[in-house]
């Protein structure tokens, strides 16, 4: 079972969803406050499994609703995830992955990890 490690930054408070290895799986953008922080950790719980899968790297794009999992090659050329939430705001980013095969590896894993997944506070 993966985890969710809220750390506490500079500017605010972030998170990563770790899987059982201990390899960040996907980071947050940065939350004013924990409890923000919080409630964005539990929309990716909530969203993770039902979320829609819209790859942007084909040449007819189809749009899907939110939540969803875009996936999107970077300027780097490498292919890369973003979840949204129904709001439309993203709340969970990937890595970038050599290969598409990889990055839909990762949502894979956000879509077993998450559901479960506890919260802790990173020390």
């Amino acid at each position: 079972m993966g985890k969710f490690v809220i750390k506490e930054t500079n500017t605010g408070y972030v998170f990563n969803l770790k899987a059982d290895n201990g390899q960040v799986i996907a980071v947050s953008q940065v939350y004013s406050s924990e409890d923000s922080c919080r409630s964005g950790i539990e929309s990716v719980k909530k969203n993770a499994v039902a979320a829609h899968l819209e790859d942007q790297t084909t040449e007819n794009v189809v749009t899907v609703p939110n939540p969803k999992f875009e996936i999107y090659t970077d300027k780097a050329g490498e292919f890369r995830f973003r979840m949204k939430a129904r709001n439309g705001e993203i709340i969970a980013t990937g890595e970038g992955y050599k290969a598409k095969a990889s990055c839909q590896n990762g949502i894979d894993s956000i879509r077993r990890n998450a559901p479960d997944a506890e919260v802790v506070k990173a020390e």
